[in-house]
Parts: structure tokens; sequence; C-alpha cells
């Protein structure tokens, strides 16, 4: 099943229900106003967004309309919790490297993790506004997932249970303002702002067998200024699963309906996969030459992010967005 969420000028839009090659949409709200409500009451409301799913499928679906994603929000506008992990300790190694940084060997069995802005997504093709380019304006491609109602203390073996959709992120972070944050002891916070997602969030069996153990094993292709720089396989190098970045979250509280959880910056050790933010790219040319080559990215540049399935076909469709300058 495939859900997104309609522009309507409110805060939290209409929800929808895609069909699965992205072409035909139906408003759902005769069954659930927003996704929040559907995953409120997940088990009596999928059923029923299921059905019109498989009818909208069949061409069956009453008052269908083509969908646009440029008329989606965020799948889910505004979250109780947005908790971005990194997966991929590859990516980690590789940024300290560069700036000739030691990595606690606790980095390969303890997730790390931090706590994002929630309150206020950017559409999947709306603009990234910044104030300036000085503060090292970089993307950074991933995977996340929503889950259900999670208790405290879940174990990894049942935290898959509680996985009701994935997207696709952009993580949007300013890199020139992290190193005095993080110097501060006290983690992200200015210089994550905000992000944004795929215009649809799918149900885990819409990826078929690319879905395996709480992993994604397909390519996740970033676009800069409509030029491929990466498309890194997200199953491989992913050293913890969304099963356990579940359990890492829940070690001391519940989570609720509606909870994002990011897998952190996609990246392989093969670096002929190309890259999935700007900073990997640069630590790679320090590790090489001394220095950084690649800019970051500046007002007018545009980045695309998508993942396709075995056939070829979009399966969330693609996060398409400019930097533009803020103007207050």
């Amino acid at each position: 099943m495939k859900l997104a969420t309609l522009k309507d000028g409110s805060r939290d839009g209409q929800l929808l229900v895609v069909s699965r090659d992205l072409k035909t949409a139906c408003i759902a709200d005769a069954i659930a106003p927003t996704l929040q409500r559907a995953l409120d009451d997940w088990n009596f409301i999928h059923p029923q967004l299921d059905d019109l799913y498989h009818r909208l499928n069949a061409g069956r679906a009453a008052n269908s309309f083509d969908f646009e994603a440029k008329n989606c929000m965020a799948p889910l506008p505004r979250a109780f919790q947005w908790a971005d992990g990194s997966s991929y300790v590859n990516h980690v190694e590789l940024v300290r490297k560069a700036r000739n940084a030691e990595m606690p060997e606790s980095f390969w069995h303890d997730p790390l993790m931090y706590q994002g802005g929630s309150d206020d997504f950017i559409g999947p093709q709306d603009d990234i506004v910044m104030q300036s380019e000085e503060w090292g304006i970089d993307f950074e491609s991933e995977i996340a997932v929503i889950t259900g109602d999670v208790p405290m203390g879940v174990k990894v073996q049942h935290a898959g249970d509680h996985l009701r959709l994935l997207m696709l992120v952009n993580d949007v972070s300013l890199r020139n303002l992290i190193p005095a944050e993080l110097s501060k002891g006290f983690g992200f916070f200015q210089s994550k702002p905000a992000s944004s997602f795929s215009p649809v969030a799918v149900t885990p069996d819409e990826l078929g067998d690319a879905w395996k153990d709480g992993k994604v094993h397909l390519p996740l292709r970033s676009s800069v200024n409509n030029m491929l720089v990466g498309q890194p396989n997200a199953g491989v190098d992913m050293v913890f699963s969304f099963a356990q970045l579940l359990t890492h979250l829940c070690k001391t509280r519940n989570a609720r309906a509606g909870t994002i959880i990011g897998s952190g910056t996609v990246s392989n050790k093969d670096a002929s996969k190309g890259y999935s933010c700007i900073a990997e790219k640069r630590a790679l040319e320090m590790i090489a030459v001394g220095e950084p080559v690649t800019p970051y990215m500046k007002f007018g540049d545009s980045i695309k992010i998508e993942m396709l399935d075995k056939n070829g076909k979009s399966i969330f469709g693609a996060i398409e967005q400019s930097v533009v300058e803020h103007h207050s």
C-alpha cells in the first residue's frame, strides 16, 4: 500500500491512497482524514485503506485523480518524534578519519542517534530555504520508517512487528555549524534544520524481497544538479537494522504511533557507488589529496533522491528540491 498527504491549506493535509505506479490517487477521508489518524488506529483502518488501494490499482476506485508529487506535503507533515540513527558506520568512519578523529569501537555495536525537529517537515518538492550559503548546506539521502505504538524495552526480534511504513529522507545538514555545536557536548540543533521526505510512504510488502532482515536491499540514487552522484545499496553495509534502531530508541521510553526513525546517510564501503551527502565526498578528498574540493550546495542548486525497484520503477516518488535564499 502507498500513502501520501495532499496539501489543503491545513497543518496536517488530507490522507491519500496512491496507486502502485504513482499515477493516480484517491482522497481517503471517508476512512481516515490524516495519516496520523490512520496510525493511531492502524489495525482497524489499515484493512480499509488496503481495500481502497486494491480498487485504485484495478481502476475501480471512485473519484480518483492524477497524482502529482508537487501537491504533496511530507507523508507525515508533522510528527510526534523524529529520531535519526547512523546505521552506516562507514559514513561515520570516513568523516571522522578526514578530520583525524579516532572512531570509538563502540560505534560498531551501540547505534548513534539524535532527536531532530519534527514540527515542520519540508514537502518532497518544496524548496530548501536557507539564510546563508556560509553555513555549509548539504543533503543526506536516507531511508526512514514510521512506527506504530512500541513499548519500552521491546526486544529486537519483535521490534519489526511495529514498523508500519517506509519513506525516503533528505536530512538537510548545515556542515559549517556542526563543529561548534558538537564542541558544546550537547548534540545537534541549529545544524539540523527541517528534513524532507518522499511524496509517498509505503508498507514493507511493497518492497517484495528487497525488504529483508529489517533492511531495504536496493540502491538509493542521489543526483545534484541533474548529475547522478551516488547509488549505494541501502542493504549493504547497514550495520544496524531498523529493528535494532527501534530497540535502541525504546531502551528507556515508549515510542508512540507516528514516530519516525531515520537510517542515517546511506553509505557503502565501495567508493565507486558514489555518495549520499557532500560531506562524505569531501572526506574522501581530504583523505586522498589533503583538502576538500567539492563545494557544499549553493543557492539555485538542486537535489533529487529516489529509489527504483528491480524493474526501474520509482517506489516512493522522488524528493526533488532546490536550495533558495531566505528573504525576511
